[in-house]
This record gives structure tokens, C-alpha cells and sequence, in this order.
């Protein structure tokens, strides 16, 4: 009995700790964690899905590039207005700087990717801004060439559609970033007198003075679920208004409810939606209205 009270204990197993190269074994970025559920996603599945969690449906934010992939056909898109470049009027510090960053990141050369191309063989013109380069903030480039695509579209005569991802106006272009509001609403209007075709589709998040202007101002007005829309932020209405506001206030969901929307549209369902209006306008020939 004594004998057996003094036997040491056998020592136990415990689990390895990895090293530092076995942890490196996965690459990184095959995995990507939903925000939303906190599920953990394959990458490559993520993107084949359009960047859509298949388990809670969040949408992911997409660049520019990623919308021309999933949007319009294959081998069909050509982009505009590539050598328009910012410049520095107000000689804000460090501006210039900032924006070479962001060209060297995203390979554009500003916050919006402009060009033609086919969406199911439908010819279009197609403006997509990109939140990765100065959190698509509205400048006088974004502005120039916005306008010139709506030009464009009005000299083809074919539809124009335009995908919307912004903070709002550019602080370090002032008074010049807001009037950018005023250039592209005018396109617009004259693109629409002459009988255009204008598909506004907002994406998260679409604010500010890109929300108050040529992002409301279509002939339909899409959102992709969740998308964040709104002119100003939440805590200045509470304290402008004195009311706490709903939880959902300013989500595509909240506006779609109170008419400021046409339709809120799953990302994987956009294309086919999209077509069937451009079918409708075809066979009409004209406005509906």
C-alpha cells in the first residue's frame, strides 16, 4: 500500500502547441469570417457566391473591378476617362500623397470606374463607385466623370446605370466637391429630357451629398439588402429632431418601406432584374410614363 502511495504518477499528455511554422501551413486569406453571423467562409466559395454569405445572406462590400466581373458580360466592358487625375486647388497637405496610395491600391485612377458594355447583350453605359479609393468620396474627377459618362450614354442612346458606394463629398476639395452635386444632377435631367433610361442601384454605404444627388435620382432606384442610405449621420438627426430614431433607420430596408426605393435586390438575383427592365424598355420603345 505504501509502496503504491510513493509510485510517481504517470505524466500526462498534454497537445502540442503548433510553432510558428506550422501556422503559416494555412495561407492566409483562404478563410474570411462573415461580420454579420461570424460564420467562418471559405474565400474562393465567397467570391463564387458574389461575395454573399450563404449562411445569413450578408453582402459583402465589392470593388469596382469585382462589379464589372459579376455585372456585365464577359469580354464587353471598355473604360473611360482612365487619364483623368486629380489635382490639388486648395494645396491641401499631404492630398496628393493620399491619392497615389489609393491608385497604387486599387489600380484606378479615382473613386468611380466608368465605361460601356453588355448586361445579357444589352448594350450600356455603367458608372461604379469604388468605397477602397478615398471611401468613394465625391471629387471634381469623380463628378467630370460621372457627367461624361452620362454624355456618353445619351450619345449612344442607351440605357445608364450606376452603382453607388460613398462617404459623401471630399473635404480636402471643399466647395468644388459640392458642386459636383449640381454638374451631375444636370447631366441627369438633360440625359432624361431627351428620353434616357437611368438605373440607380446604392450599395453599402451610399451617404452624404452622393446620396442627396445623381444616386436618387433614377429612373429606378435599387439598393442591395442591408446597404446603409442616408444624408446625414444618425446621431445629428437624433439630436437635430430630439427622437430616437427606429434601429433599422437609414438601411435599404427602411427606405423601401417608406417609398424611397423601388426595390431592395439580392446581389445574386441583380442581373437577371436588371435585364428584364432593360427588356421592358426596349420592347416599349419609350418611357412608360
Amino acid at each position: 500500500m505504501l509502496k503504491d502511495f510513493f509510485t510517481k504518477p504517470k505524466k500526462r499528455k498534454y497537445a502540442t502547441i503548433p510553432s510558428e511554422a506550422a501556422k503559416h501551413d494555412v495561407p492566409e486569406g483562404i478563410m474570411s469570417k462573415c461580420p454579420n453571423c461570424r460564420k467562418i467562409l471559405y474565400t474562393k466559395e465567397l467570391q463564387k457566391n458574389l461575395k454573399v454569405c450563404n449562411h445569413c445572406g450578408y453582402h459583402h462590400q465589392m470593388n469596382a473591378f469585382e462589379r464589372v466581373e459579376s455585372f456585365i458580360d464577359e469580354g464587353t466592358f471598355q473604360e473611360f476617362d482612365r487619364q483623368l487625375l486629380s489635382e490639388n486647388p486648395l494645396n491641401f497637405p499631404d492630398y496628393l500623397e493620399k491619392l497615389q496610395k489609393d491608385q497604387q491600391k486599387t489600380n484606378m485612377n479615382e473613386a468611380v470606374l466608368t465605361g460601356s458594355g453588355k448586361v445579357n447583350d444589352h448594350q450600356v453605359v455603367i458608372a461604379i463607385m469604388d468605397s477602397t479609393f478615398r471611401m468613394g468620396s465625391m471629387g471634381s474627377v469623380v463628378g467630370e466623370k460621372i457627367t461624361r459618362a452620362i454624355e456618353e450614354a445619351d450619345k449612344l442612346s442607351v440605357p445608364f446605370i450606376i452603382f453607388t458606394a460613398s462617404g459623401g463629398a471630399r473635404m480636402q476639395e471643399a466647395v468644388l466637391s459640392l458642386m459636383q452635386m449640381a454638374k451631375t444632377s444636370a447631366a441627369l435631367k438633360r440625359f432624361s429630357d431627351n428620353g434616357g433610361l437611368i438605373i440607380s442601384i446604392m450599395t453599402h454605404p451610399t451617404t452624404g451629398g452622393v446620396s442627396a444627388s445623381f444616386a436618387s435620382l433614377g429612373d429606378y432606384n435599387f439598393a442591395e439588402p442591408g446597404a446603409l442610405i442616408g444624408f446625414a449621420g444618425r446621431r445629428i438627426i437624433e439630436q437635430t429632431v430630439r427622437e430616437e430614431l427606429p434601429e433599422d433607420f437609414q438601411t435599404a430596408e427602411f427606405l423601401l418601406k417608406h417609398g424611397q426605393l423601388d426595390a431592395v435586390i439580392n446581389r445574386l438575383d441583380l442581373k437577371g432584374t436588371i435585364t428584364t427592365v432593360l427588356e421592358i424598355h426596349e420592347q416599349v420603345g419609350e418611357l412608360p410614363w
